[in-house]
């Protein structure tokens, strides 16, 4: 089995809602780690992470523990960053054994071309200005650089927290309505790209399941609050599944 999901953010929220996110996480990656062959994590597994050479944000031992035990048991799994955990370096990858991916990722799984991703800074209009320079700023290697030498990180991770926390409350309450920009995204991608049919994104904190002719577009929820995944079965066939 294949399974994706997306938007857990731990470390969001009061104390209770970070441990009753992480033992929901935890609990679901035991109850799937008997048949999973592939975990795809399609980002923000991390309400903030930012991560310096020598020096990662304390916490997230039991997720980090049952991830690194769970490849060592030979199931893959494979993280693509979101904007809130796009700042990672080797410490997943060397600790974990978990694959990272930095941009969307198009694959075949059973026969069944897919494009995953978490969504964001993809089809961002050309009148959102702000949004536009915001992404090119934090995805900026040399501003990273710079950040890491002359930030301390309680500072860095105050600040961080501080963000993220904005950021995800932006959100706020959504309707399909909102997953329309990826949709189009999903479209000319199609298009574009013959027998690409298949598109699983996340980020938008809303589980939304959209047919187009051949075309599938599948939306993966938050754990805050529609905690989700998808699984595909060796037949290519998904379920979009609430937790």
């Amino acid at each position: 089995m294949y399974y994706f999901v997306s938007d857990i953010h731990l470390g969001a929220g009061s104390k209770t809602e970070r441990e009753n996110t992480e033992r929901r996480f935890v609990e679901w990656l035991d109850a799937v780690s008997a048949d999973a062959g592939k975990i795809f994590i399609l980002g923000d597994l991390f309400d903030f992470w930012f991560e310096y050479r020598n020096v990662v944000p304390k916490g997230f031992v039991r997720t980090l523990a049952r991830l690194a035990e769970m490849t060592d048991r030979g199931v893959e799994i494979v993280l693509l960053t979101g904007n809130h955990d796009m700042w990672v370096r080797d410490y997943l990858k060397s600790e974990c054994g978990i694959e990272i991916f930095t941009s969307p990722l198009e694959t075949e799984l059973c026969g069944r071309k897919m494009l995953l991703a978490h969504g964001d800074n993809m089809n961002v209009e050309r009148s959102k200005i702000g949004l536009r320079i915001m992404n090119a700023v934090f995805r900026s290697r040399v501003l990273r650089f710079l950040f890491s030498w002359l930030v301390h990180p309680d500072l860095a991770l105050s600040f961080g927290k501080w963000w993220s926390g904005s950021s995800r409350k932006s959100h706020g309450v959504q309707g399909p309505e909102c997953t329309e920009p990826l949709i189009e995204y999903a479209r000319k991608y199609a298009a574009e790209h013959p027998g690409v049919d298949t598109f699983i994104f996340g980020h938008m904190h809303l589980m939304h399941d959209c047919s187009e002719g051949d075309m599938r577009t599948i939306f993966l929820g938050c754990w805050q609050n529609e905690p989700s995944c998808a699984a595909m079965d060796g037949d290519g066939n998904i379920t979009l599944k609430r937790i």
